[in-house]
């Protein structure tokens, strides 16, 4: 099974999550950090650490960097967070010189969870990275959840780009231009074999209810794969409303350099903790990520 790095493993969540995914066979942990306090922390816990390879880190900057060495050398396959800030350990996977960036993709943050509607698995992105993504960095966050709604499984993905209206207000509303740009992008061909549609709203993009009485057409309306949302404000409005108003397990990696990278935050479950290793690990598995 592929193994993940853990960088900073003295955090309870993140041992109970590392430790479920090597029993269930989906992936089998590297703890790097403080060993005393890992090791202590599992005995409160009544975890079983011992049977896992450790590496003693003092601090945040060696912890990153030997997570990274590990990828690079091929001793393991993905990479998590534990107690380092996300800015820290993204910053070591896309330096140039030690790191390892994608020569020609942004990285952007992409979760898949079962929609409270009709339980089909969708994806969303960007909650977590992107801060006020420009018209190019949203097709580049759009390619990288296509890329892994692809390794997913979905044929032609449709993706809906959201705004607050299905119709261009610019420059009051500059996301509708955006999204109605991209739209006009993946009609060229630009996102392959693909269906993207915006501006659209929430309602429209996953109620075909809420379409027919607006008598709203698009392949899109009702039926949205992926929603991409306007800037990471949207994004983690939604995804915190789908984790915590709705219950969903939200399972979620930055994508887009060479190792799919699980940066789960302190509020997210346990069960979301181990779905989002279980995503990584398949990322990593099929060449994606």
């Amino acid at each position: 099974m592929p193994k993940v790095a853990i960088a900073r493993s003295a955090e309870g969540f993140v041992i109970r999550a590392g430790i479920e995914a090597f029993e269930r066979g989906i992936a089998e942990p590297i703890l790097i950090g403080d060993m005393d306090a890992t090791r202590r922390i599992a005995d409160e816990r009544g975890l079983d650490i011992s049977r896992f390879h450790s590496i003693e880190m003092a601090d945040d900057q060696g912890a990153v960097a030997e997570a990274v060495r590990l990828f690079r050398d091929g001793e393991a396959q993905l990479i998590m967070k534990g107690l380092v800030p996300t800015a820290t350990l993204l910053k070591a996977v896309l330096d140039k010189q030690t790191g390892v960036p994608h020569p020609s993709r942004i990285i952007s943050h992409v979760a898949v969870f079962e929609s409270p509607l009709d339980g089909r698995l969708m994806l969303m992105t960007d909650p977590g990275v992107n801060i006020s993504p420009t018209l190019q960095r949203k097709a580049d966050i759009l390619r990288n959840a296509l890329d892994v709604a692809r390794c997913l499984g979905m044929t032609a993905p449709r993706a809906a780009i959201l705004a607050a209206t299905e119709k261009v207000n610019y420059p009051a509303m500059p996301s509708t231009l955006d999204g109605d740009i991209l739209t006009k992008m993946a009609a060229r061909g630009e996102f392959g074999d693909a269906v993207v549609a915006g501006p659209l709203s929430l309602d429209l993009a996953v109620s075909g209810e809420i379409a027919a009485c607006k008598r709203f057409e698009s392949p899109v309306a009702g039926c949205a794969d992926i929603l991409v949302t306007p800037d990471i404000e949207a994004g983690n409005i939604l995804y915190k409303c789908l984790s915590v108003f709705s219950g969903r397990v939200m399972a979620a990696v930055v994508v887009g350099s060479r190792v799919p990278v699980v940066v789960p935050s302190r509020g997210d479950s346990n069960a979301s903790k181990f779905h989002s290793i279980a995503l990584a690990a398949l990322l990593a598995t099929r060449g994606c990520g």
